[in-house]
């Protein structure tokens, strides 16, 4: 019984030790720690600023607009092949679904 007391004392110190340890080490206490501020200081845009953001992403999306769309890929070969590139041959519905005679005997 004494043991499990011993030990039910030594967790409540650590428990109770344990936090103001571990904030120091993340550079919560001290003052040799460095102070920043993760919020900004200035203000806001102001309203002309707002206008002025406004209008630059108008004139963006208009300029987006004015780019052409994209062509079929060129063929930088082209002028070196002797006939159009050929499409792969595509198999016929009735040879797909046509059995193969069987040549031959089983019988050996």
């Amino acid at each position: 019984m004494r043991v499990l007391g011993a030990t039910a004392a030594l967790v409540l110190v650590a428990a109770l030790a344990g936090p103001s340890g571990s904030a120091s080490a993340q550079g919560a206490g001290g003052s040799d720690s460095p102070h920043v501020n993760l919020l900004a200081d200035t203000p806001s845009k102001t309203p002309e600023e707002k206008e002025a953001e406004a209008a630059k992403d108008k004139a963006y999306k208009e300029s987006l607009k004015k780019i052409p769309d994209a062509k079929a890929p060129a063929d930088p070969w082209g002028s070196v092949r002797s006939d159009a590139p050929k499409a792969p041959a595509a198999k016929s519905a009735s040879s797909a679904t046509k059995p193969k005679a069987k040549t031959g005997s089983n019988a050996n």
